[in-house]
């Protein structure tokens, strides 16, 4: 039937010690089968690398990932992700929704995120909802800061109070 080589055989080589006779068949069947589930169990999944859009891209339209994000380009519509980063050649028109928002160009429109970080090259006009945020020195900012403990949510950033019943009059 099948036969185990020594060449396959995991662990340490000995070049100097004299070669062992070869393990039993019958055991190998046995352990071969157990081999594709524990590869599967052991492989940690690895995290796919960012999405890049470049300088030349315009995108129209809504963005939404779990992943992360680099823009270099210009998009006209929402983005949602799980890191965003705004490169220096960079515009966003519209509301940006990520855990970690870090800006070197250009957002007109609403900013979302649990950690915000403007750097110096940075140029915000429209609001920007957080629960911690860096705004270097240099960077331009128009508009209003609120702290949210959750600043993800897509609800009203300020609670509309209820109309008051007006007072009848007979």
């Amino acid at each position: 039937m099948f036969s185990k080589s020594k060449i396959n055989e995991p662990g340490p080589k000995d070049d100097a010690a004299p070669s062992k006779p070869a393990a039993p068949a019958a055991p190998a069947p046995a352990t071969s089968a157990h081999k594709p589930n524990e590869f599967k169990a052991s492989a940690p999944k690895a995290k796919p690398a960012a999405s890049v859009l470049s300088t030349d891209l315009h995108v129209t339209g809504n963005m939404k990932t779990t992943g992360d994000i680099q823009v270099e380009g210009t998009v006209e519509g929402d983005i949602r992700a799980h890191l965003l980063t705004i490169g220096e050649t960079a515009t966003i028109k519209g509301e940006v929704i990520a855990d970690d928002v870090v800006i070197n160009g250009r957002i007109v429109g609403r900013v979302r995120g649990l950690k915000v970080r403007l750097t110096s090259t940075a140029r915000v006009e429209g609001d920007i909802i957080h629960k911690t945020i860096a705004i270097e020195s240099g960077a331009h900012f128009e508009g209003s800061v609120q702290r949210q403990d959750d600043p993800l949510s897509t609800g009203s950033s300020k609670p509309i109070p209820a109309a008051a019943p007006k007072p009848q009059q007979g």
